[in-house]
């Protein structure tokens, strides 16, 4: 199937308005995103051919996904690079671990052999088949709906900035949120997708919580490491390998690196956007300065609503 039959089916699916108003979102499989993404989804579904040696970092967006592609890139390439010398260091981490629906929708071919990362907002039940069936590893963050929202919206508002034009109010991003129209939304769906799919397969699917993983990085970070089969050697825990790593990709760090700070990503393409961008404060509870209690309260109560049961809290 081609491009123009993906834009064709995309044009009878049900559609609602999206953040900004240039873009409306389309509902795939049980999700609402942008058509851009969706050919890209659909593409992958056909074309992408999975190895056993993949690692696939999943998330919904604003989830963590900078910072955890950071520290699994930074794990896999520790013997190749130094300190000084590690690609992150001069490139955004979304420009060292390449996005399935974008850069390897069309051939699975597009990559570096010696990088097994590969990273995806697909949810579970949509990722390409040859993902779920081979012995490759998936690594999954979520984060607090609350400040998923608010760091989601923020990051709309501030590419629209860019372009000299306002996204929609918070008050009303907030309701699409809270009816589950949200990139690659509902938000809970995606999140029980691959909870559910961590409990039964827990030795391909590690999931990970943001606030967790703030509390105690390096924990997470050997965690990591050993589920992806890049364990730390006891001499290199005593040299201190992994709060090095730890450090590099702090948010502190990242975000003032230069690359990160005037940068762009997809430069010449219709998604470009300033690196600066993807970084805002990375703070847990943030959303407490955006939303009224009410608000927040609604939120936890959907939350609730929508896991019960499921034995998952956020």
């Amino acid at each position: 199937m081609n491009m123009t039959s993906f834009k064709e089916i995309i044009s009878t699916l049900p559609r609602r308005k999206s953040w900004n108003d240039s873009n409306d979102f389309f509902l795939y499989q049980g999700f609402w995103c942008y058509s851009f993404f969706i050919e890209g989804v659909m593409s992958a579904q056909q074309n992408f051919q999975s190895q056993p040696s993949d690692i696939v970092i999943c998330s919904a967006p604003k989830t963590g996904t900078t910072w955890l592609k950071s520290l699994t890139f930074a794990i896999v390439t520790r013997t190749t690079f130094d300190g000084s010398t590690n690609p992150l260091l001069a490139n955004l981490s979304h420009d060292c671990v390449p996005f399935l629906e974008v850069d390897l929708a069309q051939s699975s071919t597009n990559r570096d052999p010696k990088n097994p990362l590969l990273a995806t907002h697909v949810p579970y039940s949509s990722l390409p088949r040859s993902i779920i069936d081979s012995s490759c590893k998936i690594v999954y963050i979520c984060r607090n709906p609350k400040d998923s929202f608010v760091s989601f919206y923020h990051f709309i508002a501030r590419r629209l900035a860019s372009k000299d034009m306002k996204p929609l109010a918070l008050e009303e991003a907030f309701e699409l949120y809270c009816q589950g129209v949200s990139n690659y939304g509902p938000y809970w769906d995606h999140v029980l997708g691959f909870w559910k799919a961590s409990l039964d397969r827990p030795d391909k699917i590690l999931f990970l919580k943001y606030e967790e993983m703030i509390e105690d990085t390096v924990l997470y970070v050997k965690k990591l490491a050993d589920f992806i089969g890049y364990p730390f050697s006891s001499e290199e825990i005593k040299k201190g390998s992994v709060d090095k790593i730890v450090s590099m990709c702090s948010f502190e760090n990242l975000s003032n690196l230069e690359v990160n700070k005037s940068g762009k990503h997809r430069e010449g393409t219709p998604g470009v956007i300033e690196n600066k961008i993807y970084f805002r404060k990375g703070k847990v509870g943030d959303w407490e300065n955006y939303l009224t209690p009410e608000m927040a309260a609604r939120l936890d109560s959907i939350t609730l609503q929508k896991l019960n049961g499921s034995g998952l809290t956020l």
